[in-house]
């Protein structure tokens, strides 16, 4: 069964496509379905409300059942912050490496055992027939002085489990304990029961 996934970032449509291979679902971009997706403003206060806008917004134009997340990074220190701006955090949508100069700047004064924080993945998954299912998935961790790994995207390279950041785990490593894997394994399961 072929769904779409409501975003433009091949990285984490590769990650839901080992995640899902299982089920025998195909997970395409907008491109590979040939469908012409508008850009969703992200309106939502929550994780979940962005994911159901462009999941809602992608089911409509395309006809298809669709697949779409909203995640970042909660750091307890900042009071949550990034969260849902985590993508522009320093102002300008996807700069990696700015967002991350922003976030340690911003922990600058903070000591290791106060930067702790969490990735968020909320998932929505739409079909056509008006049928929805949302869930979130998170992964706990610190926020390390400074970046490590050339693995992963986002804040990865400062976001630690253990010993190691995000950054420098292998795609595996990180499928199974990652906020968007507990996610995607929650819908796998879910999917069972409407597929």
């Amino acid at each position: 069964m072929d769904f779409l996934i409501a975003t433009h970032n091949l990285k984490k449509r590769e990650e839901l496509q080992r995640i899902l291979s299982p089920l025998g679902v195909r997970v395409l971009t907008a491109e590979e379905a040939g469908v012409n997706l508008s850009d969703v403003d992200e309106t939502g206060v929550t994780f979940e409300e962005n994911a159901a806008l462009k999941a809602h917004s992608g089911c409509r134009e395309s006809g298809m059942p669709v697949i779409a997340d909203d995640s970042g990074l909660e750091v307890d220190a900042l009071g949550g912050e990034p969260g849902v701006y985590s993508a522009r955090y320093a102002g300008e949508h996807g700069n990696d490496k700015k967002n991350i100069e922003k976030l340690l700047k911003n922990l600058e004064n903070v000591p290791e055992e106060k930067r702790t924080g969490r990735f968020v993945c909320a998932v929505c998954c739409v079909f056509p027939d008006g049928r929805e299912i949302t869930l979130r998935g998170t992964c706990e961790g610190k926020i390390g002085f400074e970046p490590a790994g050339n693995g992963g995207f986002g804040y990865d390279p400062v976001f630690y489990v253990g010993e190691k950041s995000f950054g420098e785990l292998t795609s595996e490593e990180k499928d199974r304990i990652s906020h968007r894997g507990n996610a995607m394994r929650m819908l796998s399961e879910k999917l069972k029961e409407y597929i």
